[in-house]
């Protein structure tokens, strides 16, 4: 099993910065195939943020190229996503995803709202 927390979210205003940590328990994170970031604005599906793999790969959604960065610290056992120049669309609920011997945990979400 994998635990996930996700903290760092609240209120920016558009242009501002953001960076979202998701600590992992149950297993070391440099065990786990791929983490992600994904997030669910309202009325829409949730979609993949960013996402990265133990062997170090990384993909982006189009929309945050460029303006985000997804990182890993394994002596901490967590994730980071980096977000900057933050725009209106950006704000919704972010969730940490892990995906360990084709098994999918989710944190329980942290709200980014982007607004002035």
């Amino acid at each position: 099993q994998v635990q996930l927390v996700e903290s760092g979210g609240g209120l920016v205003q558009p242009g501002g910065s953001l960076r979202l940590s998701c600590a992992a328990s149950g297993r070391s994170i440099f065990s786990i195939n791929a983490m992600g970031w994904y997030r669910q604005a309202p009325g829409k599906q949730r979609e993949l943020v960013a996402r990265i793999t133990s062997l170090g790969s990384i993909n982006y959604n189009g929309s945050v190229q460029g303006r985000f960065t997804i990182s890993r610290d394994n002596a901490k056992n967590t994730v980071y996503l980096q977000m900057n120049s933050l725009k209106p669309e950006d704000t919704a609920v972010y969730y940490c995803n892990a995906n360990y011997r084709l098994e999918i945990f989710w944190g329980q979400g942290t709200q980014v709202t982007v607004s002035s």
